[in-house]
């Protein structure tokens, strides 16, 4: 499967850009205060507006396998989650011509909730011969609303101890769901990174994590970890690589397996081949590794 990506790459911009960009996705600062700051930096045909533009996500152009793809079948569905928001829905990928079941992975979003490059993700789970769940944290406040500014505003009004819920909920209405196998997986990115290596300390039934720059989880709960961990790293990401050291110590002292890798040379999001950031190379290389832990793992 060939990843389509923007004509632009993080090395098109200034390193300045790359950093303000970061805080706007991740809320600390908001669209004016990136234009405004990023205009300094100006250079020929770029603008501040400029440079929030080309950096904005093109999910059309960056889908990998389309909704109407013959191989794969989806559904959303909602998802009781007591002790959560009540409700989560999920999007729900399988193979068509699978035989038997099929191990399951859940598939954790950034911080805009279920946007289509997550559903993308998502079908190209159920293309490789798993079921993919993909739950939205959004679905308390209606859901991913189609624009990703309004995506992050939502975000953070979200009560995040019961979002946490809401993903633990899902995991386990993933480990009874028709057709799976009971072999539990999960893959996240950013936000999602962060939410999987929370499952993999709250669902001793998870078999594989792997987050993609996501934050440490509660050291306190690293002991119970019974996953397989898999922890991508993006070079230049310092506010999630802070989380790392003593992240890494209290997986050694609680004899945790896993193999983590940085990738040089690249940003944030790396993975996301729907902006600039996007680094084909290690994004290849790190979902290669990914799909190969799945393998051993979940379907051996």
């Amino acid at each position: 499967m060939t990843a389509t990506y923007p004509d632009k790459s993080a090395a098109d911009f200034p390193r300045e850009v790359l950093e303000l960009f970061d805080q706007f996705v991740h809320g600390d600062i908001d669209r004016r205060a990136f234009v405004e700051r990023s205009a300094a930096y100006a250079t020929a045909g770029l603008t501040g507006a400029g440079f929030l533009a080309a950096l904005t996500p093109d999910f059309a152009n960056a889908q990998m396998v389309s909704p109407r793809d013959t191989r794969i079948a989806t559904q959303m569905v909602d998802i009781p989650s007591p002790q959560g928001n009540g409700t989560i829905q999920a999007l729900i990928a399988r193979p068509v011509a699978a035989k038997g079941k099929l191990p399951v992975v859940i598939v954790a979003h950034e911080n805009r909730g279920l946007n289509p490059h997550i559903e993308d993700i998502a079908r190209r789970m159920a293309v490789d011969n798993f079921i993919a769940v993909a739950p939205d944290a959004l679905t308390s406040l209606g859901g991913y609303p189609g624009d990703e500014d309004k995506a992050r505003e939502m975000f953070a009004k979200l009560d995040q101890p019961k979002v946490r819920n809401d993903f633990i909920a899902a995991s386990r209405y993933a480990l009874g769901l028709t057709g799976g196998s009971g072999r539990l997986g999960a893959v996240g990115f950013c936000f999602g990174g962060g939410i999987v290596n929370m499952l993999a300390t709250r669902v001793p039934e998870l078999r594989a994590a792997v987050p993609f720059y996501g934050p440490a989880p509660d050291l306190a709960l690293v002991k119970d970890i019974k996953a397989e961990l898999l922890i991508h790293f993006a070079a230049n990401d310092e506010r999630v690589n802070a989380t790392w050291p003593p992240y890494e110590t209290a997986l050694k002292t609680a004899k945790v397996k896993y193999q983590a890798f940085t990738y040089a040379g690249t940003e944030h999001g790396f993975n996301n081949n729907t902006t600039p950031r996007f680094h084909p190379e290690a994004a290849k290389l790190a979902w290669t590794r990914t799909l190969a832990l799945f393998a051993r793992t979940l379907k051996g």
